[in-house]
């Protein structure tokens, strides 16, 4: 039976761990479980991202500022990753309803079916990484990776508004 006193240190350790698997991951998530992702097209799902998410609070519009800001990146960058997603079909520019001297971005038929292969090829490699665990520590990682990335966002709001 584990005590309290030998539980402590492995909980530490655990939590240690965490900060370098995030590393490991982000370092690994271009890669391919099963067919390969190009570097291009990993960039341009996160601009896709951005604009379909949308605003994150009243009044505010998806312009190239605002990928930036998500993406934090320089605007020069944002400006060339979302001049390219235009060039290739899956993003427009359009004229604010709230200040025609601002442009806005939008996604195209194009770059909604660019998301719908990306999602679909993420989730064939989630199944095929957890292949072995249990359905439900499946189910149960998904479930608790969505509620931190939520959380993410909500402390991401707090500050904006503090």
């Amino acid at each position: 039976m584990e005590t309290s006193t030998q539980s402590q240190p492995r909980a530490a350790e655990l939590l240690d761990s965490v900060g370098p698997a995030f590393s490991r991951l982000r370092r690994t998530a271009a890669l391919s479980v099963e067919k390969q992702v190009s570097r291009k097209d990993m960039t341009r799902t996160l601009v896709l991202n951005v604009v379909q998410d949308g605003p994150e609070h009243e009044g505010q519009e998806i312009t190239v500022g605002v990928v930036g800001e998500r993406l934090a990146v320089d605007p020069s960058v944002a400006s060339r990753m979302v001049s390219d997603c235009i060039s290739a079909g899956y993003l427009i520019r359009a004229a604010s309803q709230r200040d025609g001297r601002r442009t806005i971005l939008q996604l195209t038929e194009e770059g909604y079916e660019m998301l719908a292969r990306l999602r679909a090829h993420q989730r064939a490699a989630f199944e095929r990484i957890t292949r072995d665990w249990p359905t439900e520590e499946r189910l149960e990682f998904a479930r608790l990776l969505i509620k931190y990335v939520d959380s993410i966002g909500e402390l991401q709001s707090e500050a904006l508004k503090g």
